[in-house]
């Protein structure tokens, strides 16, 4: 992305808990904790988060209710032939329709 836009725009990742907490196998995860703030929203999740992350000052943890959705869980549901629509913008809904993906 920062070959295609100029210096002012900044660039954050945005990941689930249980994603933070494998962050450390990552490829280059120092080269991106260099370069970009990572933004946690809260999940109920196995395993515990490095202690190198509990503290970092680029990763900022969001303050914000825990909702057991996912994309694994849309994902799944989906799969179910569960309805899954209101969980997505429509945009999203249309695309995965349109294209046929996670269909059981």
């Amino acid at each position: 992305l920062e070959e295609h836009y100029d210096q002012s725009h900044q660039f954050s990742l945005i990941m689930g808990e249980e994603n933070l907490k494998g962050f450390h196998k990552w490829n280059s995860y120092e080269a991106i904790l260099s370069h970009y703030n990572l933004f946690v929203y809260p999940r109920i999740s196995e395993g515990t988060v490095e202690h190198q992350f509990k503290t970092h000052p680029k990763i900022v943890r969001v303050a914000a209710p825990i909702m057991e959705i996912s994309s694994t869980f849309i994902r799944k549901q989906h799969a179910k032939g569960k309805n899954i629509r209101p969980l997505l913008p429509e945009a999203v809904w249309k695309y995965m329709d349109e294209m046929n993906f996670y269909r059981g």
